[in-house]
C-alpha cells in the first residue's frame, strides 16, 4: 500500500499490534493492552544492551560496539542446550553479575561502520524472534545457529544493504512473509501513514503472498491515482522506469512518495473497458493525502410499507490510530440525527493496527463479550473480551466485506458476526489470521514478527480461510439510479449505483420487520 502500506498492512498489514501504537515504540510486546476496556495477560520481556566480556582471550569487544546482551528472566531456562559455539573469530561469555539470566554474544566485528551497525542489528533481530515468533521450532530449524551463519556471511560485506539482506535472508528462513525488517526510511513512512498525514497519490498496494507481484488494493477518493484511472486489481509493474520484481511493498510505497508537486510515473497491468488485458503508463503529481479513515453520509431508505428512514452509511479505509474515535464520533453525530440503522463498509479495509479494530468493536457492542482469540506460541489460547461495555448504539447493523477486507478488518467483522450483532454481507474475506509486533530497532529499522494467530469468537480459523459473508452481492455497479434513489448527503456519491448497498438495505429492511414483529 502507499498511503498506509508498512502497516496495512505489513504485506497486508500489515502490521497489526493490539498495543498502542506510539509515537516511538519501543520493545514492549503488544499484548500489553492498555485500553481499560480490554482484559489481556503481559507477555515475559525481552531486551537487548550493550556489555562488556571480562574475558579479554575470548573477545572484549565493547570498545567496538560488538558485543551485546540479551536479557531475559528465564532465557537461560529456554536456552537449554543453546550455548553456542561460534567457530573462529565468534564466542560466547557470560556476564558474571547475572549469569543466572544473561547470555552474551560476542562475534567477529566488521570494520565497515555501516556493517558494525548492522550487527547490531541482527543480535537484536535474532533475539525478538527467539524470545516471540509464533513457531517455537523457527520453521524446524537451528535459531542459534542460523545467527552464527548469518554473522559469519556478513563479516566480509562492505555495505549496509548488503548486510541487511543478511538478515532479510535470515527471517526468510522461517517461512512467515510477515516476519520482516524495514529500513529506518521504510518504518518512518509505516509511522507517517499510521497518523494519518501523507504526501503520495493515493494507492493502497499489496504483495501477493503467492507471486510477489504489487496489486492495487484501491484508490483513495479523489487522489491522483483515481483521477488518473488505476483500479482495484491493477498490478504495478514499474516506478520511474525501475521494474518491480522482487521489490517489497514497503519499498514501492516509499518511492511512491515524495514532496508535493513532484510527479511519478508509473507502468500498470490493466484491463480496458472490455475487459481485456493490458499495459499502460500513467504520469501523476504528488500531493498532500488526506487520510482520513472515516467516510460517511446519511441514506434516506424507503420501506416497502413506504415508510422512509434514516440509514447510516459508514466506510472505514483503514485501521489507524485515529479510526475508532474518528468513528465513534461519526456514529454519535448520527444517531444525534435521528439514524435508524446502519452500513458499515469494510470492503477493501486491509488492516491496520488490531487495537484499533478492537476498539472499533467496542462501539457497537456490550457487556463483556469476547472480540477475539489469540493462540501464542506454545499453543495457549487467550480470549480478549470487554470489560464493561456500553454500545453507543444497538440499532440494526450490517457489515460489507469482501476479498480485499483484511486482518484487523476480519477482526472486527468476526467479532461482530459472531456475537450476533451484524450480518455480514459481499464476498468472502482475504484470510489473514496472524498478528505481528512492530519493534523499533535501535538502529531506526523496525522488525514485524508474527507473535500470535488468531481465531474469531466462535473460534474460527481465518488464516488463509477468511470469512464467508451470511449474503453474497454482486460487484457490479448498476447502469442507472433506481425508480426512487438513494438521496445522500454528499454529492458525486455512487452509493445508489452499487448492488450491495441495495442488498444491505433489503437485509436491514428484513431485520426491522423481524423486529417489529416480536
Amino acid at each position: 500500500m502507499e498511503a498506509l502500506n508498512s502497516n496495512l498492512d505489513s504485506t497486508l498489514s500489515t502490521l497489526s499490534t493490539l498495543s498502542k501504537f506510539t509515537s516511538k515504540p519501543t520493545s514492549k510486546p503488544f499484548f500489553s493492552c492498555r485500553s481499560p476496556r480490554l482484559s489481556c495477560r503481559k507477555p515475559k520481556k525481552f531486551t537487548v544492551s550493550s556489555v562488556r566480556c571480562s574475558d579479554n582471550k575470548r573477545g572484549s569487544l565493547e570498545s567496538q560496539n560488538g558485543n551485546f546482551l540479551a536479557e531475559n528472566e528465564d532465557l537461560m531456562k529456554r536456552v537449554g542446550r543453546g550455548v553456542v559455539g561460534f567457530a573462529a573469530a565468534a564466542s560466547l561469555c557470560w556476564d558474571s553479575s547475572a549469569s543466572a539470566e544473561s547470555l552474551t554474544v560476542a562475534f567477529p566485528v566488521s570494520h565497515t561502520r555501516e556493517v558494525n551497525t548492522v550487527q547490531r542489528t541482527l543480535v537484536e533481530a535474532w533475539g525478538l524472534i527467539r524470545e516471540t515468533f509464533i513457531d517455537p521450532t523457527f520453521n524446524h530449524q537451528d535459531w542459534d545457529l542460523k545467527l552464527q551463519q548469518t554473522m559469519v556471511e556478513m563479516f566480509p560485506l562492505r555495505s549496509e544493504d548488503a548486510a541487511y539482506n543478511k538478515i532479510k535472508g535470515m527471517l526468510s528462513t522461517l517461512g512467515d512473509p510477515f516476519t520482516r525488517i524495514i529500513s529506518p526510511k521504510e518504518y518512518q513512512s509505516f509511522r507517517i501513514g499510521s497518523d494519518g498525514n501523507l504526501q503520495g497519490v493515493g494507492l493502497f498496494i499489496n504483495a501477493e503472498p503467492k507471486t510477489g507481484h504489487l496489486v492495487v488494493l484501491s484508490c483513495i477518493e479523489n487522489s491522483p491515482a483515481a483521477r488518473a484511472g488505476i483500479h482495484e486489481g491493477d498490478e504495478l509493474m514499474e516506478i520511474n522506469g525501475e521494474r518491480l520484481d522482487g521489490v517489497a511493498s514497503e519499498a514501492a510505497a516509499q518511492k511512491l512518495r515524495g514532496r508535493v508537486g513532484t510527479t511519478v510515473t508509473l507502468k500498470v497491468h490493466s484491463f480496458d473497458e472490455l475487459g481485456s488485458p493490458c499495459i499502460r503508463e500513467v504520469r501523476m503529481p504528488r500531493e498532500v493525502i488526506n487520510l482520513s479513515p472515516v467516510s460517511s453520509t446519511i441514506i434516506l431508505h424507503r420501506a416497502p410499507d413506504g415508510h422512509v428512514s434514516k440509514t447510516g452509511y459508514v466506510k472505514l479505509s483503514t485501521f489507524s490510530q485515529t479510526a475508532a474515535m474518528e468513528m465513534e464520533n461519526t456514529v454519535s453525530d448520527m444517531e444525534n440525527q435521528g439514524v435508524q440503522s446502519y452500513i458499515l463498509d469494510l470492503r477493501n479495509n486491509p488492516g491496520g493496527l488490531v487495537k484499533a479494530g478492537l476498539d472499533v468493536a467496542q462501539i457497537w457492542l456490550e457487556g463483556t463479550e469476547t472480540l477475539v482469540n489469540t493462540i501464542d506460541r506454545e499453543g495457549n489460547m487467550l480470549p480478549i473480551n470487554m470489560i464493561n461495555g456500553h454500545a453507543i448504539t444497538r440499532d440494526p447493523l450490517v457489515v460489507l466485506v469482501n476479498e480485499g477486507s483484511a486482518s484487523a478488518s476480519e477482526i472486527l467483522a468476526g467479532a461482530l458476526h459472531d456475537n450476533g450483532r451484524a450480518t455480514l454481507i459481499g464476498h468472502r474475506t482475504f484470510g489473514k489470521g496472524k498478528i505481528q509486533s512492530v519493534t523499533e530497532l535501535h538502529d531506526g529499522s523496525a522488525l514485524f514478527i508474527t507473535v500470535a494467530k488468531y481465531l474469531s469468537p466462535s473460534l474460527h480459523d481465518i488464516d488463509e480461510v477468511g470469512i464467508a459473508p451470511d449474503v453474497q452481492c454482486s460487484t457490479d455497479m448498476l447502469n442507472a439510479p433506481r425508480s426512487d434513489p438513494l438521496k445522500v448527503r454528499s454529492s458525486g456519491s455512487n452509493l445508489e449505483r452499487d448492488s450491495c448497498i441495495l442488498v444491505a438495505e433489503h437485509q436491514l429492511d428484513i431485520q426491522e420487520s423481524k423486529g417489529s414483529a416480536s
